[in-house]
């Protein structure tokens, strides 16, 4: 497991959890555990009176607040981890004012030099503005930040000085590994390798484990066989820094085992699989947050007319003389490969 020593001085002054969530709770516990910032110093927010009961009963000095705008009272790090859909206009209405008049109405104040770091999928930068602080990071984690080895991808707005950047740097490093951008667009391309990925991971265990329990293994026994399999593989890939064609072909043997495996693979066409569901998820990403998604390979025209097989490489479309209302935003109905048959072939009888 990754970790990092002990601080010997708080991140921040005051950091501010806006949702408690599964998240937020991979980025509070290694914080105040691992002495980053005492709990004295956290404050959080959440709807559910149960969530913050919980996460006051784990730390007893942290401050459950019961309003946002308490919560992020005089906070110099406001890190906002809740759905997407609830940051809305009511959302921000919620934010106290940096204005002295306001302050004097709800004695609650949002400091000038606060930064807020989002943790929220497929949100764009631009979205946050209405929260009145220009110091914004936009930051992708992923699940396994929940044990300490998350990969977070991340980037921010030119307000953020080297020390504010540095400060967020060691939050995000405090639950995993963390790399920053200077482009926003690739916090999108993120979420599709890294944001979303353990999923694909997880998917391909559960095949693995249910093929070995088709065979007659014990499902314990098949698990613990993919689990380490998974964990030596990557640890082994890291460690040598070999790529992994050289690996997977180090493993396979001319007309053995592993040979007639690969085959069926690349004959199912994983390669091009993992590759669209990749593209399809970073539009997804972009489609979130309002922004143009006929991007890459799996680019979706808006046409009348299919498009000729014959010149176009792995072209997905949206065919608008059919009905599309059965067609979740963001995927695609048909598959052009350049490699099929055209319809004058099939007809002949004289395609592959």
């Amino acid at each position: 497991m990754t970790s990092a020593a002990a601080s010997t001085s708080v991140l921040f002054d005051k950091i501010a959890f806006i949702g408690t969530g599964k998240m937020a709770q991979s980025m509070i516990d290694p914080l105040i555990k691992n002495g980053f910032q005492p709990a004295s110093k956290v404050s959080v927010y959440d709807v559910s009176a149960k969530s913050m009961q919980e996460m006051k009963t784990r730390y007893p000095d942290i401050q459950t607040t019961e309003s946002l705008a308490e919560a992020v009272h005089e906070a110099d790090c406001i890190v906002l981890a809740v759905k997407p859909q609830n940051v809305n206009e009511s959302f921000w209405n919620q934010f106290p004012s940096k204005d002295s008049d306001d302050v004097k109405k709800d004695n609650y104040r949002l400091r000038d030099d606060a930064t807020l770091v989002s943790i929220l999928a497929g949100t764009p930068v631009k979205d946050f503005v209405p929260s009145g602080i220009s110091k914004i990071v936009r930051s992708m984690p992923n699940t396994p930040s929940m044990i300490g080895e998350g990969m977070t991808v991340w980037c921010c707005t030119s307000s953020l000085a080297t020390g504010d950047r540095q400060s967020v740097s060691k939050l995000l490093h405090t639950f995993g590994k963390a790399i920053y951008v200077d482009d926003e667009k690739f916090v999108d391309m993120s979420t599709s390798i890294s944001g979303s990925g353990p999923a694909y991971i997880f998917m391909l265990m559960e095949a693995m484990i249910d093929a070995g329990v088709h065979m007659g293994f014990s499902r314990e026994t098949a698990t613990t066989l993919v689990n380490h399999t998974l964990l030596g593989s990557t640890l082994y890939a890291m460690e040598t820094g070999t790529h992994p064609a050289l690996l997977r072909n180090s493993v396979t043997s001319p007309g053995g085992t592993t040979a007639s495996a690969i085959y069926e693979l690349e004959r199912g066409g994983l390669r091009p699989l993992v590759n669209d569901a990749i593209w399809a998820c970073y539009r997804r990403s972009l489609e979130m947050g309002g922004r143009n998604s006929s991007v890459g390979p799996g680019m979706v025209y808006n046409m009348g007319e299919k498009p000729e097989a014959s010149t176009t490489q792995h072209i997905h479309y949206m065919d608008t003389t059919e009905s599309t209302s059965n067609v979740p935003s963001g995927e695609m109905r048909n598959h052009v490969d350049s490699d099929d048959e055209s319809d004058d072939d099939k007809k002949s009888g004289q395609g592959k």
